[in-house]
């Protein structure tokens, strides 16, 4: 039964990146002429593409929970895999990300990311990627929206422990605008480092905003205990045991 997951885990993951070619060649004139907002919709066209196909061939089948937010809000998310940006994606009306630099250079990835208004970072370069972050939400091409940012800096594996940085905490000073974490379960489902897709149900998680106004470091706080409790809820509820 393993060996048959793992082929149709193979079948999804080639159609998958297919799809991401044929989807992003296709429409990327639409997107030039249509701007921002044709971007965005394609975008999520191929968000749905991934849950859909992924529950008809791996039986993986995703959902979205609590409010999801309309207006200008920075959004700080677990990240576990590539699935829960496209959950989160495939939720928002306006969204954008805080990305590595390198990602804004490759193709498909990175046309689309200039056109919906990501915001590029260099990781290496710790303290001028926080100045060139904040530098970047103050200008107007980048301005509106759902601004998404994972304050650990990278995919963290279920039952691993990582450090919330400080970044987060800086774009929500600046930006003075409410905070809306989000938890997941994905990478229950959907490993770092693994070909296999595990049938089951994938939560991301939208919970209560965080106001404007906290004090840097007690902001971080405050959304590391809300999203590392409500995604160690969501994966007891896949069968994780840490």
């Amino acid at each position: 039964m393993i060996v048959v997951q793992y082929i149709r885990s193979v079948i999804f993951i080639v159609q998958m990146y297919l799809a991401m070619a044929l989807i992003g060649v296709c429409l990327f004139p639409v997107a030039l002429i249509g701007g921002r907002s044709v971007a965005i919709g394609i975008c999520r066209l191929f968000c749905h593409w991934v849950r859909f196909s992924a529950r008809w061939i791996v039986g993986l089948r995703t959902e979205v929970r609590g409010a999801v937010p309309t207006g200008d809000v920075l959004i700080a998310a677990k990240h576990q895999s590539f699935l829960d940006i496209l959950l989160i994606y495939s939720a928002l009306p306006r969204g954008k990300f805080v990305m590595k630099k390198e990602l804004v250079q490759t193709p498909f990835v990175g046309w689309y990311a200039r056109l919906i208004g990501c915001i590029p970072v260099d990781r290496g370069k710790r303290g001028a990627a926080i100045k060139a972050m904040l530098a970047a939400v103050r200008n107007p091409r980048f301005a509106g929206g759902q601004l998404i940012i994972f304050p650990q800096g990278t995919r963290v594996a279920p039952g691993a422990k990582m450090e919330y940085k400080i970044g987060a905490a800086a774009l929500y000073h600046a930006l003075k605008q409410p905070c809306v974490p989000v938890a997941t379960n994905v990478g229950v489902f959907w490993g770092r480092h693994s070909l296999l897709r595990k049938p089951g149900l994938a939560v991301v998680e939208f919970l209560p905003e965080i106001p404007p106004g906290e004090e840097l470091h007690a902001f971080n706080r405050q959304i590391e205990a809300a999203i590392e409790t409500a995604s160690d809820r969501l994966m007891a509820e896949a069968g994780f045991r840490a």
